[in-house]
């Protein structure tokens, strides 16, 4: 069977005038660049790049260093009463074996991972709002000019029954009628434009334009597209769950969890670390208190200890942190699990509403032509005086419905055919390298 593949993102980044009418590729190259929601992920993964720094600094040695100084008094033979003195004193501190550093270094690389799928989340999420928008700006834009379009025709007739009325053809009920079938339009056409302008102004949010100045808001380019397409659930199920970005992520948030409860658990276990100090006395004859020969001064040495540490009672500090950490890591599982068992059923869900879709897109298809026809019979019958403003309204509203109806079963497929690729993962090819930077 044939596969639908699509390839979202583009390269080129065009740059938004006032009221530029703009393409569904430039739309999502702009919410690439500019979206809020995208921009705070990046702002994030940076963040997640300190946090790596903290979980690993478990291995590295911990050095500190001082310098004390002061005088002394006193007397000795040979020696001034007041002397200065200054020394130098440091350590070297290094864990040498414990439990909590495997998991540490691990949950820091996953940290970092996780603040990368977050954005890889982020980006798929605005991206197909933002194709949403757009998708629904043209069906707006679409059902306000047929709207016009029938508005016309109807105050076309309204001057048609005004000449006849005047011409004593027609009583005045009849052109009262006419007249009141177009000013019904009135209400429709504004609520059409609002819907309108509702539309324009996602569009202007999802790209990061300033909603506030009208005259900023993008226009659509382009036309809604009936293309119908077959789709292989089985295929594209084994697809997505590879490759799903709101899946790598649960995975990871799993695995993450499992690592900050190995962290925790490492307090049941010995660690054991080692420690190199000692001082420098740039100088001689610095005495120590209450020394009474030269032999008992102070010299620069350097000593070496060893330090075994391990919690004997536990007291519920280590138990309690881990059966916590163990509910929460069995909370992400299961949240895994049931996103991972929710892709057939969302795809299946969808083929089956692109084919239902396709039929009544069909069906409307086959009665626009006759219902065009039956209100160019009408409207001619009606100026011969051989049909009723009654039987012109109902073809002209039959019309406008099927019409509307061919629009928005046009419409409804191109926002399955988004759900499916979203589903799908195609608006971010995931790279099974986790380790590679998103740009």
């Amino acid at each position: 069977m044939k596969t639908r593949i699509t390839l979202i993102l583009a390269c080129c980044l065009p740059v938004l005038s006032r009221a530029q009418a703009i393409t569904l590729d430039a739309i999502l190259n702009e919410t690439l660049e500019k979206n809020p929601a995208i921009q705070q992920a990046k702002a994030g993964l940076e963040q997640a790049a300190g946090r790596r720094l903290v979980f690993r600094s478990i291995v590295w040695p911990s050095v500190t260093v001082d310098v004390p100084a002061g005088v002394q008094g006193g007397h000795r033979a040979g020696q001034n009463t007041i002397q200065p003195f200054a020394l130098a004193r440091g350590s070297i501190t290094q864990l040498l074996f414990a439990a909590a550093i495997p998991p540490s270094l691990r949950r820091g690389d996953v940290e970092l991972l996780i603040a990368q799928q977050q954005l890889n989340v982020a980006v798929v999420e605005q991206l197909h709002s933002a194709r949403l928008a757009f998708y629904s700006a043209l069906y707006q834009r679409d059902l306000l000019s047929l709207g016009a379009k029938q508005q016309q025709r109807l105050d076309e007739n309204v001057a048609s029954q005004k000449d006849r009325y005047e011409a004593g053809l027609i009583d005045r009920g009849a052109f009262t009628s006419a007249t009141v079938q177009a000013r019904e339009l009135d209400s429709q056409s504004e609520t059409g434009r609002r819907a309108y302008g509702e539309a324009r102004l996602r569009l202007a949010k999802a790209t990061g334009l300033d909603p506030s100045s009208k005259a900023s808001l993008p226009e659509p380019e382009g036309d809604l597209q009936f293309a119908p397409v077959v789709v292989d659930v089985n295929s594209e199920t084994a697809a997505a769950l590879r490759h799903r970005t709101d899946l790598q992520l649960a995975r990871l948030m799993v695995q993450s969890a499992n690592e900050d409860q190995r962290i925790i658990e490492a307090g049941y276990y010995p660690s054991v670390s080692g420690t190199v100090s000692g001082y420098y006395i740039p100088v001689l004859g610095i005495h120590r208190e209450g020394s009474t020969s030269r032999t008992q001064d102070y010299s620069s040495e350097i000593q070496e200890t060893a330090a075994y540490t391990w919690r004997v009672i536990d007291n519920g500090q280590v138990a309690g942190a881990a059966m916590k950490q163990r509910k929460a890591r069995e909370i992400n599982e299961i949240t895994c699990r049931k996103l991972e068992a929710s892709v057939g059923r969302d795809l299946l869900r969808i083929r089956n509403d692109l084919e239902a879709i396709e039929a009544q897109h069909k069906s409307f298809a086959a009665a626009v032509g006759a219902a065009e026809q039956d209100t160019v019979t009408v409207r001619q019958n009606l100026g011969g005086g051989l049909a009723s403003e009654l039987e012109y309204r109902l073809a002209e509203s039959n019309f406008f419905k099927t019409q509307s109806g061919l629009v928005g079963g046009t419409y409804q497929y191109n926002v399955a055919l988004a759900e499916w690729d979203r589903v799908t993962g195609r608006y971010f090819q995931f790279s099974d390298d986790t380790g590679q930077k998103v740009h």
